[in-house]
């Protein structure tokens, strides 16, 4: 009986170790591997090459996670991202404006976007992912509409910084996302704003019962998705100084898959930043890696799809475990 117990409380103990560690325990393994099959992956270069790719897909992993607390989901953040990098173009180069102004502008109306989400699915009742897909393709049509599906170029150059620029030996962007992240841990760990994201995404009948407004929880959570969108899509626009729609394409697909790799439940109510942090790195490691590698794009492909459904299918058993 006495080995039986130990056995099972080794068994736990192993159990709870893995939950908590594994997603680190999986990058560590991702580093070992690139760094022993391309010689040129271990350098600082390169690893500061991949966390200025991953910084915008970091940026708007926080915004999305905090929609996936709630057990909802945000299909319309890479067209958000489209469309606020076309916007803030276009006002910088057709209108004349201020990049400080034109940034403001552009990012108050991924704000406003997330906004109508939030409001449309707690009013009106709809499922988040019919409303955010429609999103999509809405917002999708007008940022076509707004450039004629040209490029847009022409920005002053002190608009190169936000990202392009370094401090020291750190880009900008990098900077932008730990800031953001930070942002994201210190709201869920230290507010009652976060509280409230855990209690709804865990059982949004009970957190009515006690007194949270659910609704405006909901306004909140997908207007910050939609916001750290828009941040985004300033920080690509910056770093690639032309204004395209093809720029988000496909974002909330990788955002999505950071997201559930980094332990956040496709059914609310559980996950934390750090842990995001580690599946935006592992996505940017691996697609860094298969690059180097000189793995076809298509392979990419099936490989993220492939890494994608065995997380949701994880999350998904351990959900049931649970039940």
């Amino acid at each position: 009986m006495n080995k039986i117990t130990t056995f099972k409380g080794a068994g736990n103990g192993f159990s709870a170790f893995a939950k908590q560690f594994g997603i680190y325990l999986v990058l560590l393994a991702l580093l070992i591997f690139f760094s022993i099959a391309s010689e040129n992956f271990l350098n600082s270069h390169n690893l500061l090459n991949v966390a200025r790719q991953v910084s915008m897909l970091g940026i708007v992993a926080v915004g999305f996670a905090f929609v996936l607390l709630l057990g909802g989901i945000d299909l319309s953040v890479g067209s958000v991202v489209t469309l606020v990098n076309i916007v803030c173009a276009w006002l910088m180069v057709n209108a004349g404006w201020h990049p400080v102004f034109a940034v403001v502008v552009a990012l108050a109306l991924s704000a406003a976007i997330g906004f109508m989400n939030g409001w449309i699915i707690a009013n009106i009742q709809m499922p988040p992912i019919i409303v955010t897909l429609a999103m999509l393709i809405i917002i999708e049509g007008v940022a076509y509409l707004i450039c004629d599906g040209l490029p847009i170029y022409g920005f002053p150059e002190s608009f190169a910084v936000i990202g392009q620029g370094y401090v020291g030996p750190i880009p900008i962007p990098v900077i932008i996302m730990a800031i953001v992240m930070a942002l994201g841990g210190f709201i869920l760990s230290k507010t009652f704003f976060g509280r409230y994201f855990y209690a709804v995404g865990g059982n949004e009948e009970a957190a009515k019962l006690s007194g949270i407004d659910v609704n405006r929880v909901k306004y909140l959570v997908y207007t910050l998705s939609g916001f750290f969108a828009g941040v985004a899509g300033i920080v690509i626009l910056s770093r690639t100084n032309s204004g395209q729609v093809l720029s988000g394409k496909g974002f909330e697909f990788d955002v999505l898959t950071a997201c559930v790799l980094g332990g956040v439940s496709v059914s609310g109510g559980f996950g934390k930043i750090s842990n995001v942090l580690a599946g935006v790195l592992i996505l940017g490691v691996l697609s860094n890696g298969l690059v180097l590698l000189d793995v076809s794009q298509f392979v990419q492909m099936v490989i993220k799809g492939v890494v994608l459904l065995v997380a949701v299918a994880l999350d998904s058993l351990q959900h049931r475990k649970a039940s």
